[in-house]
This record gives C-alpha cells, sequence and structure tokens, in this order.
C-alpha cells in the first residue's frame, strides 16, 4: 500500500508542474506578443537593488503602513512556510516521515515552531484582508471592475490560504499527538510552540483515528499548495512571482513624468528637416499605425505589467480623474489589457500564430472616454507598488486614438494647431509670447 501512495503521490507532483510549465509557458508566449523595447538589461545592479527594494521589501507598501505590516505577514510567512514542501515532499517520494527530524536534531522542532508562528500571522493576517474586504469595505475593493470574479478571486484566495495554514498547524497537534502515544512511524521530534498548546484535545482518540486524520491533512496541505500553485496563474496572485523580473525591468534613473517620443513622428520630422533623407534607401518603412490600438501594439514590457498586477487598486484610489467622477480607472486599464492578451492568446492557440479575432483592445476593452480623461500626472505610476506603468499603455494608446482615428475634442485640435503652427498652445505667434510681461512694473521701477 506504501508504494501504490508513493507513485500516485509522485503522478500527482509531475502533472501539477506539467500544468504548471504549461500555462507559464503560454502567459511567456502572450508577453511576447509584444512589440520590443527599450534596453531594460543595463545596469544590472541597480535593477537588483530596486527588485530587492520593491518587490521583496515592498516599499512603496509602506505608504500605508498597517496594510502593508499584515501584507508582509502574508506574504512573508506563506513563502516561509512552505520551505516546510520541502521534507513533505522527500516524506511523499521515499515514503519516510518526517525524514529532516534526525537530520537537524534538536534545531528541527525550533524550526517548526518559527513556520508555525509565521502561519498564525498569516491567518491573522488574512482574516484581516478578509473584513476589510467584505465588513469595513474599503472603497477601492469594491470599483466598478472589481465586481464578479476580480473580488471572488480576492476573497478565495485568502480563504484558501487560511484552510492550508490551519491544515498545517492542526497536522502538526496531531503528530504530537501520536508521538505522545509512541505510535510506529511517527519520530519523536520534540513539541512544537504553536501546535503543542492544543495537541492534548487529541490525547483521548485512538492510534487509528489520528493517524487518519493527520494522513488527510497532510494530503489536504500538499494538495492544496499544488492546486494553489496552478491556481494563480489564472489569478491576480501571479504577483507573487511577476512582481520580482517587473520590478527588475522596470525604469530606472529616468525622471518622473518624462515620456517618451514616438520613433516615427521622430523620423518624419528628420526627413522633413532633410527632405533627401526620404529618398534615400535607409528611409524607415511607414509604420502600420501610430500608437497601440491592441496589444499586439504595445511593448512586452506593457504586458508584463497587466500581468503582474494585483489589483489593490492603489493606483485607481489615488487617480485625480477617477476621484472627480470620471470612467477612468488605471486598474481597470491594466486588467483589461491583462484579458485581451489572454483572448487573443487562446485565439492563436485555436487557430494559429497568426490569427486574429478582429477584436482589439480600443473599442472592446478601453473606450475613448476613459482615455481622454487621463491627466498624465503619474499618480498610478508612483503609487504601484510593483512599479506599473499605466500611463505607458494610456499614451500610447490615445496617441492611435488621436493620430489614426481622429478622435479628439475640438479644444484639443485647436491646442494641436497652436502647438504646430504658434509653438505653444496659444493662438498668438511665438514672438508674442512675452510681451504680457510688458506690463509688469520691475522691483527696481518700482524703487525708482
Amino acid at each position: 500500500m506504501q508504494v501504490i501512495l508513493q507513485v500516485l503521490f509522485a503522478l500527482v507532483l509531475i502533472g501539477a508542474f506539467y500544468l504548471f510549465g504549461k500555462r507559464i509557458k503560454f502567459i511567456r508566449r502572450n508577453i511576447l506578443l509584444g512589440k520590443d523595447d527599450h534596453d531594460r538589461t543595463d545596469n544590472k545592479g541597480a535593477r537588483i537593488q530596486q527588485m530587492v527594494l520593491f518587490a521583496l521589501g515592498q516599499k512603496k507598501m509602506f505608504k500605508r503602513p498597517w496594510p502593508a505590516i499584515m501584507h508582509f505577514f502574508v506574504y512573508v510567512g506563506f513563502i516561509l512556510i512552505n520551505l516546510e514542501l520541502i521534507e513533505i515532499i522527500t516524506d511523499g517520494l521515499l515514503g519516510t516521515h518526517r525524514v529532516l527530524a534526525p537530520v537537524l536534531g534538536s534545531f528541527y522542532p525550533a524550526l517548526i515552531g518559527f513556520l508555525e508562528i509565521l502561519a498564525v500571522l498569516v491567518f491573522l493576517g488574512c482574516v484581516v484582508f478578509l473584513w476589510r474586504r467584505n465588513i469595513s469595505k474599503v472603497a477601492r475593493f469594491h470599483k466598478s471592475e472589481m465586481k464578479g470574479w476580480p473580488m471572488l478571486d480576492g476573497n478565495l484566495i485568502l480563504v484558501f490560504e487560511i484552510i492550508l495554514v490551519g491544515a498545517l498547524v492542526t497536522m502538526n497537534a496531531v503528530d504530537l499527538a501520536l508521538q505522545a502515544k509512541e505510535a510506529e512511524h511517527y519520530v519523536d521530534t520534540g513539541s512544537f510552540i504553536v501546535s503543542g498548546s492544543f495537541s492534548g484535545i487529541f490525547e483521548g482518540m485512538s492510534i487509528g483515528a489520528l493517524v487518519a486524520i493527520e494522513r488527510v491533512l497532510w494530503w489536504i496541505h500538499i494538495l492544496g499548495i499544488l492546486f494553489f500553485l496552478n491556481y494563480v496563474t489564472y489569478s491576480k496572485h501571479l504577483h507573487i512571482m511577476l512582481a520580482f523580473p517587473n520590478t527588475y525591468y522596470a525604469d530606472i534613473d529616468k525622471p518622473k513624468g518624462q515620456m517618451e517620443n514616438m520613433p516615427e513622428i521622430q523620423s518624419e520630422v528628420a526627413m522633413m528637416m532633410d527632405p533627401e533623407a526620404a529618398f534615400s534607401d535607409d528611409a524607415p518603412p511607414p509604420p502600420e499605425r501610430f500608437g497601440a490600438k491592441d496589444v499586439t501594439d504595445l511593448s512586452w514590457k506593457n504586458l508584463l505589467d497587466a500581468y503582474s498586477c494585483t489589483e489593490c487598486g492603489r493606483c485607481t484610489s489615488s487617480c485625480p480623474a477617477n476621484l472627480t467622477g470620471k470612467q477612468l480607472s488605471p486598474r481597470k486599464i491594466m486588467m483589461d489589457t491583462r484579458d485581451r492578451v489572454e483572448e487573443l492568446g487562446k485565439a492563436k492557440d485555436a487557430n494559429g500564430a497568426d490569427h486574429h479575432d478582429g477584436k482589439s483592445l480600443m473599442g472592446d476593452y478601453i473606450s475613448h472616454e476613459e482615455l481622454r480623461a487621463c491627466t498624465t500626472c503619474n499618480a498610478c505610476v508612483e503609487e504601484c507598488p510593483v512599479n506599473i506603468n499605466p500611463l505607458d499603455i494610456i499614451l500610447k494608446m490615445r496617441r492611435h486614438m488621436i493620430m489614426d482615428e481622429a478622435q479628439s475634442p475640438n479644444e484639443w485640435n485647436v491646442m494641436f494647431g497652436n502647438v504646430e503652427n504658434n509653438m505653444a498652445p496659444w493662438a498668438f505667434p511665438a514672438d508674442d509670447r512675452f510681451n504680457w510681461a510688458d506690463s509688469i512694473e520691475t522691483k527696481t521701477e518700482k524703487e525708482a
């Protein structure tokens, strides 16, 4: 029977990692549907430092200390707790039980006790987050884009983590009860700080019943972790993994608010300055379109941003357009971009790499009104805990909306005309730009 369970465990393990690998390959392919971006491999030291500060250290989270502390407990605690997976997987494959106990000796109960303390912190953090989402109803969790699956997803993962850490600590308590009864196969490890405090409630049960409970909890924990591993790749919680590459490849040493020029426009301006260059062999071909209409017009970094979105809503809660009742929500921009690239990726898998389903990010997902509402203030970029840049996507789509579709308000068109003709937004020649200063008396004139 033991051999059958070992084989079954190995098959489950292989199946879980196969599905995980397949999903990660799909996501990677989808991200690479985006265009090439500028070099993001320079200054590796600064990039590693940025990744450590923002992905691991969660620097931006601590702008709001209490949620940040709870999140830190849940995030770091859950990761460290699963170090116990090393032992669980080894036991499952070899048919052993607590294989590390004799290896680590007296250090083993201290290690398990530390992990149990983290488990309690994870449990408390998840309870607090469930309360914030559903009882106190923090406003940013109840915007229109969070209705339905996004809200359910956030709750499911919290409940799931509570079940996993609860199963782990209870399993340890039952294990200690079996050790006290000197049950075969259950080696003496010494007491654990949390589970040891309530293991006594199992003393009145038979060894057979305790073994059954311990085994069921063991399987619940390992199967739950393997399910969790695959579930997060379909969930907003994919940021647990993608926060690291996303912060690594984020812009560094770039002034806040700096916008990048469009290479196509720069080429056209250069050819206007040197008309002969337009007829040379080195002249760049005309672009297929200006800006971005669909996800394939965005860069791979834009799409990595979309998959890395935590849906925390800090960007939207700081957006002045959203705060004044406009339709724009930077979080929705990222969620729509991710949903669109997922849809397009599935269509390509079903119909071939060259297939396009006739839909687009602009129009089918994001409206012109949303794009027009953006003030380009960079508040969303500043607030994002994993260095996502929703503004870059908004600007690329707005450029397409204006330059290819001519979808801009009359007031904007007047401004564009003034900039083109007068080199300023105002309707007077550049030579008259400083005439307003003529009527101002200088301090020297007043003193005279």
